[in-house]
């Protein structure tokens, strides 16, 4: 395994252990639940908007390292952010878990220690379950309907 590869792990590893931003919110904060039947991840985000910016963002739930540290790097990315530049972001990030491994991955900062999840298909659900389940949330009004891994929209 080569040192990048390593360190990716590394980062992966450590945001299992100690999930960024790992709590709840109260209301108005808007909430989505998701679901990963393959792998059994489950999380709640939380979504905090003032007009179209992402004011807060956090989660809790149980899942696979690859689901959790996904779901911490991506509240990590996201705060500040419109909601337009999340989903561009959202975009590149499924373009680079879902590309073939003999193309070049992208830079996405540290959402790049994600980008070997392509490598192994099953493993792209796990890493993309708060991604389908932060748009469900800030698409919603009121309490949307639960994001499902094997939904054909998500």
């Amino acid at each position: 395994m080569s040192e990048l590869q390593d360190l990716y792990q590394e980062v992966i590893l450590d945001h299992n252990r100690r999930p960024r931003n790992f709590r709840e919110q109260p209301p108005p904060a808007r909430r989505a639940e998701g679901f990963n039947p393959l792998c059994g991840d489950r999380l709640t985000l939380y979504v905090d908007l003032d007009g179209e910016v992402i004011r807060d963002l956090s989660f809790v739930g149980s899942g696979c390292a690859i689901s959790k540290a996904s779901a911490s790097l991506m509240t990590d990315a996201l705060k500040g952010k419109t909601v337009a530049e999340a989903e561009r972001l959202f975009d590149r990030f499924h373009e680079m878990v879902t590309s073939p491994t003999d193309t070049a991955a992208g830079d996405l900062g540290k959402l790049s220690v994600l980008a070997g999840v392509r490598e192994f298909p099953t493993r792209v659900k796990c890493a993309s379950l708060a991604w389908h389940t932060l748009k469900a949330a800030v698409k919603a009004s009121g309490a949307p309907a639960p994001v499902s891994t094997e939904d054909p929209s998500a």
